[in-house]
C-alpha cells in the first residue's frame, strides 16, 4: 500500500434525512481525521443547509475531484450543481435523486481507483428508484455495478455477533421459494471467506438458522429444513466450511447461542435483523461482503422523524468508518502473502496407481 491515509468515500444519502448530521458529528472528533481522509460525495449547498439547520460547527473543504482530497480535512466533492429543495423529515423524489447522483459518482470514482473504501449514509429505498437505480437497496446496486461477477452478502455486526442473510429485501410471501440448497451454500461460502479475509478468523464457525418454527419439527411445520437446509449444511461440510444447525431462531437468540459462533446465517431479513437490533448497543454496522469494494453503512435508516433536530446518535456511523478501515487493512494483510506464491518444489503425494503421471525417458543401452 502507498504510504498515505486510507481514503474514505462517504455518500450523503437521502438529503431530507440524518445523513449529514451523523457525518458532521462523526468527523467533529479530530482523531477521526488522523485515521483517514474522508471525502463526502454530495452538495456544498445541501451540506451548508444542514449545518445551519442543526446549528453546529462543521467545516468542510470543497473539492472537484477525489484526487484533490486534503489530508486532515473533511473534504466535500460536488456531485451535482443544481438546486435541491431540502425538506427535513419529508421523503421526496428530489431527495432520492440527490442520493443517487452522489452514489453514482462514487461508483465511477471507485472504478478509477480514486478512493479505498465506501461508507454510505442511509437512503430511502423507494424515493431513489428511477433511471439508473432499479434495485432493492445499496447491496444489490453495488453487486451489479462493481461486483465483477462476485455475489454480495449482507452482514450486520456489532461487538457481540455477526448476522448474515440468505435473502435480503424480499416480501415474506416470497421467502420460502427463495430458500434453496444452492443459495444457502453460496451465501454460507461467501460468509466463510469474508470471516477469514475481512475479519481474520482462521477457522470460522457458522450457525445456520432454520426457516420454520421449531426447525420444522421433523417436517410437521415445514419441509425446508429437511429438503434444503440440512443438505446444504452437509454440502458445506464436504467443502470444509464449519456450518452447524439448523437452529430454531427463537431459542437460539434467547439462550445466547450466537456467543458460541463466529457468524450466524439467517434465512430472511427480519429473522436475523430483529434480534440483532434488539440486542444492539448502538454500534451496529451493515457490511457488504463478497465484493471487491469495501462498503459499510450504519444500521439505521433515514430517521426522518428526528432529521434537523440535532439529536441523532452518530455512533453507528462512526463504527461504520472504523470497520471499513479495519477490513481494508485486513484484506491487505491477508492478500499480501498470496500475491506471489512460491512454486511447489516437491509433490506432496505419490500417485501409486497405474496411471502414468510423468514420462521418464529410458537410459540408452550401451552398444
Amino acid at each position: 500500500m502507498e504510504n498515505r491515509k486510507i481514503r474514505v468515500a462517504i455518500t450523503h444519502g437521502d438529503t431530507n434525512g440524518i445523513g449529514y448530521e451523523v457525518i458532521f458529528k462523526t468527523f467533529a472528533e479530530p482523531a477521526m481525521l488522523e485515521l483517514c481522509t474522508p471525502i463526502i460525495y454530495g452538495s456544498p449547498k445541501v451540506a451548508a443547509y444542514h449545518r445551519n439547520a442543526l446549528g453546529i460547527q462543521a467545516n468542510f473543504t470543497i473539492i472537484n475531484s477525489a484526487a484533490d482530497a486534503h489530508n486532515g480535512k473533511l473534504n466535500l466533492l460536488t456531485t451535482f450543481e443544481e438546486e435541491v429543495k431540502v425538506e427535513l423529515g419529508n421523503p421526496s423524489k428530489e431527495a432520492g435523486a440527490a442520493s443517487y447522483k452522489a452514489l453514482e459518482r462514487a461508483v465511477e470514482d471507485y472504478k478509477k481507483g480514486l478512493f479505498d473504501v465506501l461508507v454510505t449514509a442511509p437512503i430511502n429505498k423507494n424515493n431513489i428508484q428511477g433511471d439508473g437505480f432499479n434495485f432493492c437497496g445499496h447491496t444489490e446496486y453495488l453487486e451489479e455495478r462493481v461486483g465483477e461477477g462476485g455475489k454480495s452478502l449482507m452482514i450486520l455486526l456489532n461487538d457481540i455477533m455477526r448476522v448474515a442473510l440468505v435473502t435480503t429485501h424480499l416480501p415474506i410471501k416470497d421467502v420460502a421459494r427463495a430458500i434453496t440448497e444452492e443459495r444457502i451454500v453460496e451465501k454460507a461460502t461467501v460468509f466463510n471467506e469474508s470471516l477469514k479475509r475481512d475479519f481474520r478468523i482462521s477457522n470460522p464457525r457458522i450457525a445456520v438458522l432454520a426457516l420454520n418454527p421449531h426447525a420444522g419439527d421433523g417436517g410437521l411445520l415445514g419441509v425446508e429444513e429437511n429438503e434444503m437446509i440440512i443438505p446444504a449444511i452437509k454440502e458445506l461440510a464436504d467443502k470444509g466450511v464449519y456450518a452447524f444447525g439448523p437452529f430454531a431462531a427463537d431459542g437460539f437468540f434467547a439462550h445466547g447461542g450466537y456467543e458460541s459462533f463466529d457468524g450466524v446465517l439467517a434465512m430472511y431479513h427480519d429473522q436475523g435483523l430483529a434480534p440483532f437490533k434488539a440486542l444492539d448497543r448502538g454500534d451496529g454496522v451493515n457490511f457488504t461482503a463478497g465484493l471487491p469494494v469495501v462498503r459499510t453503512s450504519p444500521d439505521h435508516g433515514t430517521a426522518y422523524e428526528i432529521a434537523g433536530k440535532n439529536v441523532a446518535d452518530e455512533s453507528s456511523f462512526r463504527h461504520a468508518v472504523y470497520l471499513a478501515l479495519d477490513v481494508f487493512r485486513n484484506r491487505a494483510e491477508y492478500d499480501e502473502p498470496l500475491a506471489n506464491p512460491l512454486e511447489k518444489l516437491y509433490h506432496e503425494k505419490r500417485d501409486d496407481s497405474e496411471k502414468v503421471r510423468f514420462s521418464v525417458p529410458k537410459a540408452k543401452e550401451n552398444n
